[in-house]
């Protein structure tokens, strides 16, 4: 885009959400044009980020770019922006940021309805008055939006008992690129036929639809918790987390983390399995002397975390996975037939794989592990993508390293969605 229409895409954004509501790129703090240059094509600078307050503003910003052939790039906090692809010839940036309204929180059918712009741990405070709270355990908790973990499917953990993101999802409102609003779903937890728009803009990185509001399931907060972690000789750990995976035990976490990580948390040496607990105290604690009697069987060493001392943990382990320091800059989502995890630890991969799921998360140093730890994954039925990395190596590898048979699909889709391609364009899959 030229300058001047550059100036014009800015004072069309202004005379919709008025000018302090529109920043210029010139004007837009250092950090987050760091985190937007990592979200786009190099060269490429867009003229303004946005922040509608209203639906209707947000829609009206994304049918004046759809009648300008603007590409936009959506965010909400920015906290993900550097995962997923580059995406190509960005005009405008949205922010959702200020769409942060609390609308219903059904306390007795325990449902809440919010706009995409609240940030997760702000929600999670507020239901935790109602001793409730969402299932999800997102990157950022502090920063992430609501709809950025829905286009990022940013579960976590919690995935072992509660499901992934998209199983959360009761009801939704977006805004097509036309700018119209459209809803689907409800706020009562029920099972409906149809097309399931929720799950099919679940992990979209915004390339469908701007998501406006949002109702999710919400769960009762358990009465106790504690966190058992197994660590010693890699066989006797994957011997653990089959028989764990077969039991009657029902740990709301269970994951396997690297001998790095490990190190890195200070809960012993080696290949480590750590598994939590959630429910009454009776039996959180009857749960957690199984596994503890499981592993000793093994020749582990078993570890219990309770209180402060279990949060933190979980938290340094959430950090540690996403810190990116000089030697691990590439961070990547995985997923792995659970019983062949061992072809990837044994191999030297530093992460953590949900035991369920088979999915996790995965650091590399360069261009060669990754490569070499997406060969492991496919071998085994599945994928790995790349989530952050610098963009010379996103330019140079395949982000999303998709192979399957459903690429006309996904692109009919986009096409049926978004026809004219300004909706976090390159974004997604084979440059969606």
């Amino acid at each position: 885009m030229s300058n001047d229409k550059l100036q014009n895409a800015y004072l069309s954004m202004v005379s919709i959400v008025g000018e302090k509501n529109s920043t210029e790129w010139k004007n837009i703090t250092p950090s987050l044009q760091t985190a937007i240059l990592g979200a786009v094509e190099p060269g490429m600078t867009p003229s303004c980020i946005v922040y509608p307050h209203t639906q209707a503003e947000l829609g009206a910003v994304i049918a004046q770019a759809y009648c300008n052939q603007w590409p936009v790039l959506m965010c909400g906090s920015g906290s993900k922006l550097s995962w997923g692809s580059l995406a190509k010839g960005i005009d405008i940036v949205i922010s959702t940021i200020y769409l942060n309204q609390l609308i219903n929180h059904a306390v007795g059918d325990l449902t809440v309805t919010v706009e995409a712009g609240i940030k997760f741990a702000d929600l999670q405070n507020t239901l935790a008055q109602a001793n409730q709270f969402i299932a999800l355990d997102p990157t950022y908790p502090d920063d992430a939006t609501i709809g950025g973990i829905i286009a990022t499917a940013n579960t976590g953990s919690l995935r072992q008992g509660y499901g992934s993101v998209r199983d959360q999802i009761l009801g939704i409102t977006f805004i097509r690129s036309d700018g119209e609003i459209v809803k689907a779903g409800g706020r009562v937890v029920k099972n409906v036929a149809g097309y399931d728009l929720m799950k099919l803009f679940t992990a979209s990185y915004g390339t469908l639809g701007a998501v406006a509001q949002v109702t999710l399931r919400l769960y009762p907060i358990p009465q106790a918790s504690q966190t058992v972690v197994l660590t010693g000789d890699i066989n006797a750990i994957f011997q653990a987390a089959n028989t764990l995976r077969g039991s009657a035990l029902t740990p709301t976490q269970a994951d396997l983390i690297s001998e790095q990580l490990v190190f890195d948390l200070s809960v012993g040496k080696g290949l480590a399995l750590i598994a939590r607990f959630q429910s009454i105290p009776e039996s959180v604690s009857e749960q957690s002397k199984q596994l503890l009697q499981m592993g000793e069987k093994l020749g582990l060493t078993g570890v219990t975390h309770t209180e402060e001392n279990e949060s933190d943990l979980w938290q340094r382990l959430r950090e540690s996975m996403h810190n990116i320091t000089q030697t691990l800059t590439i961070t990547c989502k995985i997923g792995i037939l659970p019983t062949a995890a061992t072809d990837l630890f044994t191999q030297g991969a530093m992460g953590i794989i949900h035991i369920a799921s088979g999915l996790g998360i995965l650091r590399c140093a360069n261009e060669q592990e990754v490569l070499k730890m997406r060969n492991i994954c496919e071998n085994h039925s599945g994928f790995l993508s790349l989530l952050a990395a610098p963009n010379q190596i996103k330019e140079k590898i395949d982000v999303w390293g998709y192979n399957g048979n459903a690429l006309s699909l996904m692109q009919g889709i986009k096409q049926k969605f978004d026809s004219k391609n300004i909706l976090s364009p390159g974004r997604f899959v084979s440059g969606i």
